[in-house]
């Protein structure tokens, strides 16, 4: 089990509120320790325990589906 930081590509986040929406969602899940989504640069840095990392993005991609259905993010 390690942290790992990493950043993702953002597509079709259409406002600065929905992607506070989604940066505290996905700051509550199991093995988050933190996230930060940039509206203007269309990015996600978090930071997360890699055991399950599959599970995680699929996880991470509910929380964004939810707010913007059209947004995701390019793991």
């Amino acid at each position: 089990m390690a942290i790992v930081k990493k950043s993702f590509e953002m597509e079709d986040l259409d406002c600065a509120n929905c992607a506070r929406k989604m940066q505290e969602a996905i700051a509550k899940l199991d093995g988050v320790e933190n996230c930060e989504i940039s509206f203007m640069a269309q990015k996600m840095k978090i930071e997360y325990d890699d055991s399950d990392e599959k599970k995680l993005f699929k996880e991470i991609q509910k929380c964004v589906k939810k707010v913007e259905p059209d947004c995701s993010v390019n793991f």
